[in-house]
């Protein structure tokens, strides 16, 4: 039997060529990725957790401090193993359709609107466009978010370096300094020009540096945890659901690599092995987290605030620590404002010329991060603002689509098992994701409004 083919097709028009769960096992998706460097399953763990841990794990103590630590710990570690389910089913369900459709490598959107288009039930194949379009709308959202993030994270960082104090508030502590709005007013210009960079692989080398950043905060979270809190006294266990839906919303944001496990898989020389390294890579990305907030949280107790790094006492070593976080915080801003910036892009630039289409790009992404600086202007609540990412955009990436996916591409072969257990299972999941969907956003909404009363 001649090797399969890998197909025309694409956005737009995925079409079912497999016709048995044979045909689909005949058609190796690897071979014909081709443009690829591949990487081992030690590579892709890596790039598992770099997709993982940003700017939102220096938050995670305060998330802690929301919860109590006998609520924040399992929670922790059970949305660990959650979504780590869930991402499990989403690119086993990719994979499925590689073979199913003969494309050798898809995005997410494409995941998303190839198992729409291929399922059995035309009328409901009819909406994967629609659904394509809500997948590339919560990326961007998502994405964009994290990055006015990252921009009070940078503001709320340069405010307590020039009033040189330990104490933080959106007003200014010392008479004639400037409030935390005007010091995140003048960050747009320095993130535009960074942001003008049209070649990723200038920032790309500044990426590693990033991932060391996070390492020695880590550290620095468990020193000043015995420095501060030997006995580790006063931790609060529990407080209210409010306050859990509020570190649901963090926690998700600080561990979520919803949006890079396909692009991984698509990398892997040994796709099958996946699994493997999504174990491994969430494993790490729990521990990271809880390090940082259990420790953090131990340390500053009450006084918790985000990011960490305002925490952290004005001496040498630690002025250091605070200074280089603002360099790669602003650096990942960058970097993180690439793949959202691209997807819109690629809308835009078809209503202009190819003669002046890098004109119009400039011109787009200045005003993209002017937007950006805006909302993290309007809304100066970091904590807020990760929550509501986790609980609007996550909770749909890591939870709810995964597991629609899942049942569409599985609805005809190989069917939903014995007693229609997968079918269960994945009604559970996306009622869970549903709930933290509508619950948590509520919650965190209602904390972003808190800065106008």
């Amino acid at each position: 039997m001649a090797t399969p083919k890998p197909s025309t097709g694409g956005p737009g028009n995925f079409t079912v060529i497999a016709q048995s769960e044979e045909e689909e096992e005949a058609f190796n998706y690897v071979q014909f990725r081709h443009g690829v460097k591949f990487t081992s399953v030690t590579g892709s763990v890596a790039h598992i957790v770099k997709g993982a841990l940003g700017g939102g794990i220096l938050s995670g103590h305060v998330a802690y401090m929301k919860a109590g630590v006998k609520v924040a710990v399992p929670l922790n570690v059970l949305f660990g193993f959650y979504m780590g389910y869930c991402l499990h089913l989403l690119v086993q369900s990719a994979q499925t359709l590689y073979k199913r459709t003969r494309i050798p490598s898809m995005s997410y959107a494409d995941v998303g609107e190839a198992a729409l288009a291929c399922c059995p039930n035309r009328r409901l194949a009819r909406f994967a466009k629609v659904f394509r379009h809500m997948i590339d709308v919560i990326i961007c959202i998502d994405l964009f978010g994290a990055c006015a993030c990252y921009h009070l994270i940078i503001g709320k960082s340069l405010k307590q370096l020039v009033e040189n104090t330990i104490e933080t508030s959106m007003e200014p502590l010392h008479p004639g300094y400037p409030s935390l709005r005007v010091y995140m007013a003048c960050m747009i210009v320095p993130i535009i020009c960074i942001c003008l960079i049209l070649h990723l692989k200038w920032l790309a080398p500044f990426s590693l540096a990033a991932n060391m950043t996070i390492v020695f905060c880590i550290i620095m979270a468990i020193y000043y945890a015995f420095e501060y809190n030997p006995n580790f006294e006063n931790l609060v266990g529990h407080t209210s659901l409010y306050h859990y839906l509020e570190f649901v919303g963090m926690t998700v944001f600080s561990m979520s690599c919803a949006g890079v496990v396909i692009p991984i898989e698509n990398n892997m020389r040994e796709p099958k092995k996946f699994p493997l390294a999504l174990t491994i890579g969430m494993s790490l990305i729990v521990i990271c987290t809880f390090l940082v907030s259990f420790f953090g949280y131990a340390g500053f107790l009450e006084k918790s605030e985000a990011p960490i790094t305002v925490n952290f006492p004005m001496t040498v070593v630690a002025l250091i620590f605070k200074y280089a976080v603002i360099i790669m915080i602003y650096i990942t801003h960058a970097l993180n404002f690439w793949p959202p910036f691209n997807l819109v892009f690629h809308y835009l630039k078809k209503r202009h010329s190819p003669e002046r289409i890098v004109l119009w790009e400039l011109l787009y992404r200045a005003i993209f991060v002017i937007i950006i600086g805006i909302v993290a202007i309007i809304f100066p609540n970091i904590n807020a603002l990760m929550g509501f990412l986790g609980t609007f955009c996550l909770s749909n990436m890591a939870f709810i689509w995964p597991n629609v996916i899942n049942l569409l591409v599985i609805w005809e072969r190989p069917g939903f098992g014995q007693y229609y257990w997968k079918l269960w299972r994945s009604i559970v999941f996306i009622l869970v994701g549903i709930f933290i969907l509508f619950c948590g956003s509520l919650v965190n909404i209602m904390e972003l409004l808190t800065v106008f009363y």
